[in-house]
């Protein structure tokens, strides 16, 4: 069964875009097949992909308008060994034309059923504020994962997150779930992001995930070539700890399945 993963924070630079490219690529070198989904109008995650999003053809927009499928606007990865429906500033627009239409937070959710058989792994990258193409990724999704940086003012923004996908649950999605907290650009040698991290795994258990992705240059760099860090530098620590995310996710399906 596929696995629909809405990457979300509404706080900005959190590496929310920098988990979906690099978790997507680390995902592909596990063998399993992944479509990343951008619904970001600045489209980071397309031209961290390798896709020039000032060319585009087609992109989620024209899938949200029902203009095109997805397996008309997908496009493969340049490198990552992944598709990706990608994303531009036209995407802006979508929710001043959406705003009348019926179920428009299901549009990417009923999109979807069309080509979801074809992949083991979708990751959505969900823009960093609470709209309607938010919403769209929320209502689509199974599970989320929330990218955030252990910081003090990261734990105010978290509350607020997760008292957001309660509504969305209660109201939307009666099926979504948090998936897991991934603590990003950590610094160990920094004395408030251990006390945060601990308190995170205090309040959070197990769903905090054991793979911590750090600071790393190889990470900030890899977009700038439009590829992700393993293609750019599969020997660096950023690379490592994100194919340590793919490994633990997939470890802990195989126990959930196992389990049922």
């Amino acid at each position: 069964m596929s696995k629909i993963l809405a990457i979300t924070n509404q706080k900005g630079g959190v590496g929310k875009t920098t988990t979906t490219v690099n978790l997507a690529a680390s995902l592909v070198a596990a063998q399993q097949r992944v479509l990343l989904i951008d619904l970001d109008p600045q489209g980071n995650a397309t031209m961290g992909s390798g896709i020039e999003k000032r060319d585009l053809q087609a992109s989620v927009y024209d899938v949200l308008i029902a203009r095109k499928t997805i397996a008309q606007a997908r496009q493969a990865a340049g490198a990552g060994g992944y598709d990706v429906l990608p994303a531009n500033r036209e995407l802006a627009g979508a929710e001043i034309e959406l705003v009348d239409v019926l179920n428009r937070e299901m549009r990417l959710r009923d999109a979807l059923q069309l080509v979801i058989n074809e992949y083991d792994y979708v990751l959505i990258d969900c823009p960093p504020a609470l709209n309607l193409l938010t919403l769209n990724g929320l209502c689509a999704a199974k599970t989320v994962m929330i990218p955030m940086q252990c910081e003090y003012y990261a734990l105010e923004g978290l509350s607020d997150l997760v008292n957001t996908i309660r509504k969305v649950r209660a109201n939307l999605n009666p099926v979504l779930e948090i998936e897991g907290l991934l603590r990003t650009m950590f610094d160990p040698r920094n004395a408030l992001a251990q006390q945060v991290s601990a308190q995170l795994e205090e309040h959070f258990g197990d769903k905090v995930y054991k793979t911590v992705i750090p600071r790393n240059i190889r990470l900030a760099e890899a977009p700038s070539y439009g590829v992700p860090a393993l293609v750019h530098d599969k020997t660096s620590k950023g690379t490592t700890a994100y194919l340590a995310l793919a490994a633990e996710m997939l470890q802990a399906l195989t126990q959930t399945t196992v389990a049922i």
